[in-house]
């Protein structure tokens, strides 16, 4: 066993003491093994240091008590020897995840620099996205992979890639969560991957402006949704809902939205639920000109656009399984506290009860504070 700062601990090792907080709470027992996101909540608990076991090699002592392998200067700092290698499986599947996602961002890169000049890759879109859907139990819509949240800090250029993938896993859940059959998942996330594609066609100064949009420019980028259609009407191998979703996705039940203010069930239902899944990665991705909000704020959002908006239904359904996945997810409060959900009332979703140092914050009663962020679930 060997004591190493946190900022030198590598997933995969394990621990040899419970890990437990300065008010006394135990966050990690004895045993675990460190995952990625592990180590973001030692950091956000700001533990300085952990009982790892001893693949790290213990220091070798000269007959005085000095370490045999110590530097000359007295001035230099001892350096801790390389981490073993990332044998953990949970690691590995992590990273084969963050793999997928990073190649259908850049095949999304290369498709909207080529879509028009060339014909749509949708049997090598389609591929990508098994690739991805394979690893959809490593996705949280709430909780990116810190790797990918890693890079898209001060990326914002990325955006609408990363959004389209992220669009894409969400609605291939909404979907599964709603009943929809499994042969048309795919389908679905299709529908969330694509349904920005038009962008292709908007001046890019204009979509990744970072002030007001002018009247004409409004204009103009809401005109996306017909471009997007017109990109994708003649593609075999997606059916009339991928298309339509491009088309749709602006639209509301009230007849509110865009482009043809149509109303209620002349929505296709790939575009209502691309529609949920879209608002929501809006608010909850950094962009250029707007930072991210809380998740559960953003499904507060959901929820009261879910009134003439959007469909109910599958508002709740999201809300629900999302609040259902992290029971028991360590979380940052807006007031820079970390705890834990412990207790979720159905009819308060987005307003847990949180653990924090022993104490039970309930949300419900406290409205003053909220989940700023998901940052593990245990």
């Amino acid at each position: 066993m060997v004591f190493i700062p946190v900022s030198q601990a590598k997933p995969g090792d394990q621990l040899e003491q419970d890990v437990i907080t300065g008010l006394g709470g135990v966050i990690m027992n004895k045993g675990r093994t460190l995952s990625v996101r592990d180590l973001d909540v030692l950091d956000a608990f700001m533990i300085k240091s952990v009982a790892v076991a001893s693949s790290y090699p213990s220091p070798v002592m000269d007959s005085v008590g000095t370490r045999a392998d110590a530097p000359d200067s007295k001035n230099s700092e001892p350096t801790l020897p390389q981490a073993p290698s990332r044998q953990n499986s949970q690691f590995q599947h992590d990273a084969g995840f963050v793999e997928s996602w990073l190649q259908m961002v850049n095949l999304l890169k290369n498709v909207y620099k080529t879509v028009g000049a060339t014909k749509l890759p949708i049997l090598e879109l389609r591929q990508q996205m098994e690739w991805l859907l394979g690893q959809n139990e490593h996705y949280s819509p709430v909780c990116f992979h810190p790797q990918i949240k890693e890079m898209l800090q001060g990326n914002e250029e990325d955006y609408v890639y990363h959004k389209s993938a992220a669009v894409a896993l969400t609605s291939y859940l909404i979907g599964q969560w709603s009943g929809y059959p499994s042969k048309e998942g795919m389908q679905i996330a299709l529908s969330g991957l694509l349904h920005d594609i038009g962008k292709t066609k908007v001046d890019s100064d204009i979509w990744s402006k970072k002030g007001t949009l002018t009247e004409n420019e409004k204009i103009e980028m809401r005109r996306h949704t017909h471009y997007g259609y017109e990109l994708l009407r003649n593609v075999p191998a997606i059916n009339d809902g991928v298309k339509l979703a491009a088309l749709q996705h602006h639209e509301r039940i009230d007849g509110s939205g865009y482009p043809l203010g149509v109303t209620g069930e002349r929505i296709h239902p790939y575009a209502k639920i691309v529609a949920i899944a879209d608002i929501f990665h809006a608010m909850t991705q950094n962009r250029i000109y707007k930072r991210a909000s809380s998740p559960y704020i953003a499904l507060e959002r959901l929820k009261e656009e879910s009134f003439g908006q959007l469909d109910p239904q599958l508002v709740r359904t999201f809300i629900h399984k999302v609040a259902q996945m992290h029971q028991n997810a360590f979380v940052k409060l807006n007031d820079g506290r970390v705890g834990r959900i412990v207790f979720t009332e159905d009819a308060y979703l987005t307003r847990p009860w949180v653990s924090v140092d022993g104490s039970i914050v309930q949300l419900t009663q406290e409205r003053q504070i909220w989940i700023e962020e998901v940052l593990a679930v245990h």
